[in-house]
């Protein structure tokens, strides 16, 4: 008889994954929680310039989609690959070098000549976002002591603020001073230099003391039945950060041009409400993760995902009033997900924890921009109530949820066997 998937992904668990043991290092998730703040609101920068840029450099709108098309490519293809090399060969200083590809693009941005070198700028932060996110996402999960969906939540929660403040910080300091004020965000990228380069020492420590150095490489194939549910898993998971991510497309991009059309708001109270947004999806990123740890990942995925589609399917429908309601509740409870996905995957693929982090971060950023171009086409050509209309069925998508395998249930049944 075949050993099920949570047996063999079980006995595949390289130990130099976060052993339970291990306490949680609350101070190493601090930092690199602040660390992705830093980086995700000097990333947002560029999007929230783009009025600057186009005015500046006399830009079509075809040339500003080219500078996101640029950054997301950096941004997306890039972090896979980079996971798939530190898996092999850990890079702890990586972090530090990848800020400082960060730090030359905003340097860059902010004396920019012409149009090629913002291409080459935005290129470069994009660059030093796919080599920040696998190695802080394995750091995360080496310092979580074994919760590690708390981890990544505390991880993750960095990168949201960082990326609401950064709109705010551009609208305060870069739109009245003019975009050589970029540089003065150079701070942010050294001080977060500094911090991931602590980081990277205690890293090191990390690997050192555990005599771990070829960890990567503990784990063995797996054979050819679980690699298949393995796969079929995968592209559940990968379906689900579809839905996931594309309908937080619609509302983070177009939420705005939505209120003001529909119910005639003012640009600030609009604003107001995408705030309140963005709030709730800070609030979920740091709900799931623990949660997850305690009830499940699957519970979690299955109740952020398909959970939230009333909500969707009733939002076209709303008042004003019952819009903004709504909007909060499908904010904190689809944020809630991307924690648990990603974790899930990981336990998937034990011994690859830079490669399943630089894809979903990827896909992340690959959906994002590439979503925001269809809807607004879409937008273009019907109205925006009709984008909202049409979302409003992509969290039916997590009816696929159904079909994950427990791997919480499961390896409680193997452990009789284990010990």
């Amino acid at each position: 008889m075949q050993p099920d998937l949570a047996t063999m992904l079980t006995e595949t668990q390289p130990a130099a994954l976060s052993p339970a043991d291990e306490p949680t290092r609350f101070k190493v998730l601090g930092a690199i929680s602040f660390s992705h703040f830093l980086n995700d609101m000097i990333q947002s920068l560029i999007l929230a310039i783009y009025p600057l840029l186009k005015n500046d450099f006399s830009l079509s709108f075809v040339q500003i989609g080219c500078i996101t098309l640029t950054y997301q490519i950096t941004g997306s293809l890039l972090q896979p690959l980079i996971g798939m090399y530190t898996d092999r060969k850990p890079q702890p200083r990586a972090l530090s070098v990848g800020m400082g590809f960060t730090l030359v693009g905003l340097l860059m941005l902010s004396i920019a000549p012409n149009y090629g070198t913002i291409l080459i700028a935005a290129a470069l932060v994009g660059a030093g976002s796919s080599i920040f996110h696998p190695e802080s996402s394995r750091v995360a999960r080496l310092a979580s002591g074994g919760q590690h969906g708390l981890a990544q939540s505390i991880f993750q929660v960095g990168g949201n603020a960082g990326t609401a403040v950064g709109p705010l910080l551009a609208a305060w300091i870069i739109i009245p001073y003019g975009r050589r004020s970029v540089a003065w965000f150079s701070l942010a990228a050294l001080t977060a230099i500094a911090v991931l380069w602590k980081i990277g020492s205690w890293y090191l420590r990390q690997r050192a003391r555990s005599g771990q150095h070829s960890a990567p490489h503990g784990a063995r194939t797996l054979a050819h039945s679980a690699t298949t549910h393995v796969a079929w898993s995968m592209s559940i998971l990968v379906a689900l950060m579809f839905s996931k991510y594309l309908y937080l497309t619609s509302l983070s991009s177009y939420y705005t041009f939505y209120l003001i059309s529909r119910f005639h708001l003012s640009i600030q109270s609009a604003q107001v409400h995408l705030f309140g947004f963005l709030f709730a999806i800070a609030m979920g990123t740091l709900i799931g993760g623990p949660v997850g740890d305690r009830i499940g990942r699957k519970r979690v995925i299955w109740v952020s995902i398909l959970g939230v589609a009333p909500f969707t399917l009733l939002l076209p429908y709303a008042d004003a009033t019952w819009t903004s309601i709504l909007v909060f509740v499908i904010g904190l409870t689809i944020a809630s997900a991307f924690s648990a996905i990603l974790v899930f995957a990981q336990e998937l693929l034990p011994g690859k924890v830079g490669t399943v982090s630089g894809l979903f971060f990827g896909l992340a950023f690959g959906i994002g921009g590439i979503g925001a171009a269809l809807l607004g086409k879409v937008a273009d050509l019907r109205g925006i109530e009709f984008v909202y209309s049409l979302c409003s069925y992509l969290p039916l998508i997590g009816l696929l949820a159904a079909f994950l395998p427990d791997l919480r249930t499961q390896r409680a049944s193997v452990q009789p066997r284990a010990a």
